[in-house]
């Protein structure tokens, strides 16, 4: 791990080292800098969002009628934050360092009838209060499942509990526990943990002095018991006091370390499963690509009329026969440019943020890093858009070039933002945290339309000054005929077939994903994903090429739109997959919570069949031209 005092050239050789060294392992470099604290020194709790998993919104901490302080303020926020509903607030909560401290009231409310009514549907729809002390988010410990010694932690406590008949409980009373880790020289201490037991304490007191309140259940010298003391009902008009306690324990665990109790990874095994299956997929696929190759590049292609048997020649000959029109432009051919240089784009987004992420920059402790860092590398990577669709447009002897950029400008990121723009509504619409403020809905237009289509119209004009492509064969005038079809060749079987190797390559790991994304829970074994990744792309090509080999063979050469979908149809895959793990997984019983949930992954699947269409699509391009530039055409 990166100790807080080393160079930055120490760091990345330590980072890449480590990199080459375990590629599979959760590595980050802490995302703020260390803070020292004296004894008795000012912490201050800070409050996030209260999340569910049950219905995806996320709400402000004070929606429910929780301890104000005098002035609430807003921390400072990046774009990620707002856009995953983050809200980190001040709070009444606050301590000494090092210095424990007794029952402590926080104040005395009385929830009035529609404050009890919002308590008590928290309560039901299972919500989680997120608290952060030092950047460290709040931790519940909890008892494993398998029985084993292991600490286990939550996000985040509940608001509360359902009892018997009817009645609602809330965690009124908080139990936090404080480590931190002290050189034994050194009278500084750095915090290293954060956790809390939350209680419900039907608090018992005398007459109410709101300067000095004074309990008769707790004192400051003592410490609630949790379960030792009759719950605290949610009623309408009743007060509700709220107190905490504190203690500071002595840690072994470093700075530099102490994110790993939140990104515990107990299932190296699945992984590892998953990516010996993913490398047997490739493999196989592999075996077929080097057998194509040795038949048809590898042989002495020039020497076609001097094959062994006739039958072998007419199977050899299918594809040549089609060399005068394997290069005609398809049908809408400029749509295809947009898909492609849309592709290119999200290709390089997820290339960049995949080697930030591995190097550490983009851990959890970073708050909002790792949506900040997409939606900019996605502004910036315009410019390759620009650049591939216009090139790719020139190749088909295309000459309304700004029409294409404005179409690769606007088409993908405009239903994107549709999409998005009316799950945002439907968000305001219930009152939650998670809907992005208009100022940042503005800022996010800005940036489409100040800086991703100005690059894309710079790459495009970059790409269409370029001299075009040249075809290694040339084209005919008039079309040859394509002769009929097996079943099996048709379009729609072939393209459905296409994409479930490459599905069947990430899916244990989409599991993963969806489970960090829809359960409120750290994805950080972003070495795993990023070899899936890559055993993704290897994937999408090889299937392609050997699709559209034997395409070709049955004198098909209506390959560049398949050849895309063949690749891209694995979406299909992912969303029937998404739909899957809704009905198993989640716990998700609201209508609006569901429409988000599709909404969102339908966003996702649309992305992902841009960048493995595109994938797909330039290995069959690659292919082609490699096997027609090395045979002779008369």
């Amino acid at each position: 791990m990166a100790k807080p005092g080393d160079t930055l050239p120490h760091v990345l050789l330590a980072s890449l080292l480590f990199l080459v060294l375990s590629p599979a392992t959760a590595f980050y470099l802490p995302g703020v800098a260390p803070r020292d604290f004296q004894k008795d020194d000012d912490l201050l709790v800070k409050v996030n969002k209260l999340s569910s998993t049950k219905t995806q919104l996320p709400y402000d901490y004070y929606f429910l009628d929780y301890c104000k302080p005098d002035e609430i303020l807003n921390s400072a926020e990046n774009l990620g934050e707002v856009l995953h509903g983050d809200r980190i607030e001040n709070s009444v909560y606050a301590f000494k360092m090092r210095r424990d401290e007794g029952c402590k009231v926080a104040c005395r409310i009385k929830p009035t009838k529609e404050s009890a009514k919002n308590f008590k549907e928290k309560i039901d729809d299972e919500y989680r209060v997120n608290m952060i002390l030092d950047n460290l988010p709040v931790a519940v410990p909890r008892q494993r499942r398998d029985g084993s010694q292991t600490p286990s932690y939550e996000h985040g406590y509940r608001v509360g509990y359902k009892g018997k008949d009817d009645q609602y409980f809330i965690n009124n009373h908080l139990s936090f526990k404080v480590m931190y880790h002290k050189e034994e020289l050194s009278e500084e201490s750095r915090i290293v943990g954060f956790e809390v037991i939350p209680s419900s304490v039907k608090h018992q007191y005398g007459e109410w002095d709101k300067k000095n309140p004074k309990l008769i259940t707790c004192n400051p010298t003592t410490k609630i018991t949790p379960g030792s003391h009759t719950p605290q009902e949610v009623i309408a008009d009743q007060y509700v006091v709220f107190s905490y306690d504190v203690t500071f324990v002595l840690s072994e665990i470093k700075w530099a370390s102490r994110w790993d109790t939140y990104l515990l990874m107990n299932d190296d095994q699945i992984h590892w499963f998953s990516i010996i299956n993913s490398l047997m997929i490739v493999l196989f696929l592999s075996g077929m690509i080097a057998m194509i190759m040795m038949r048809t590049l590898y042989k002495d292609i020039a020497n076609y009329n001097q094959l062994d048997s006739q039958e072998e020649a007419q199977e050899e000959t299918g594809w040549k026969l089609v060399h005068g029109d394997v290069f005609r432009p398809p049908v809408h051919s400029g749509l295809l440019c947009v898909y492609v240089g849309t592709g290119v784009q999200f290709f390089g987004m997820t290339l960049v943020t995949m080697i930030f992420a591995l190097l550490g920059f983009l851990s959890p402790s970073n708050r909002g890093g790792l949506m900040t860092a997409m939606v900019l590398l996605w502004v910036f990577m315009g410019l390759f858009a620009g650049y591939a669709s216009s090139r790719l447009y020139k190749m088909f002897k295309g000459t309304e070039w700004k029409k294409i950029t404005l179409k690769t400008a606007f088409m993908f990121p405009g239903i994107v933002f549709a999409v998005f723009f009316v799950l945002n509504a439907i968000i305001w619409g219930e009152k939650s945290s998670g809907a992005v403020p208009f100022g940042t809905m503005f800022a996010l237009v800005l940036l489409w339309f100040g800086i991703s289509v100005p690059l894309v119209f710079v790459g495009s004009y970059l790409g269409f000054k370029k001299p075009a492509i040249e075809d290694p064969v040339k084209t005919n005038k008039i079309p040859r005929q394509v002769p009929e079809q097996a079943w099996y060749m048709q379009p729609a079987f072939s393209i459905l077939i296409g994409g479930i190797l490459p599905f069947g390559a990430v899916f244990i790991e989409l599991f993963f994903i969806l489970t960090s994304v829809w359960l409120n829970q750290f994805y950080y074994i972003f070495g795993f994903l990023f070899i899936v990744f890559i055993i993704l792309l290897i994937t999408c090509a090889e299937i392609t090429i050997v699709l559209c080999y034997f395409q070709l063979c049955s004198e098909d050469y209506n390959w560049w739109w398949r050849a895309y979908l063949t690749a891209g149809s694995s979406a299909l895959y992912l969303f029937a997959y998404s739909v899957f793990y809704f009905f198993t997984k989640l716990e998700i019983t609201k209508f609006v919570s569901g429409i988000l949930y599709f909404g969102y992954m339908l966003i996702a699947s649309y992305a992902f069949f841009v960048l493995t269409g595109t994938i797909g699509f330039y290995a069959c391009l690659w292919f082609v031209r490699k096997i027609y530039a090395s045979v002779k055409i008369d």
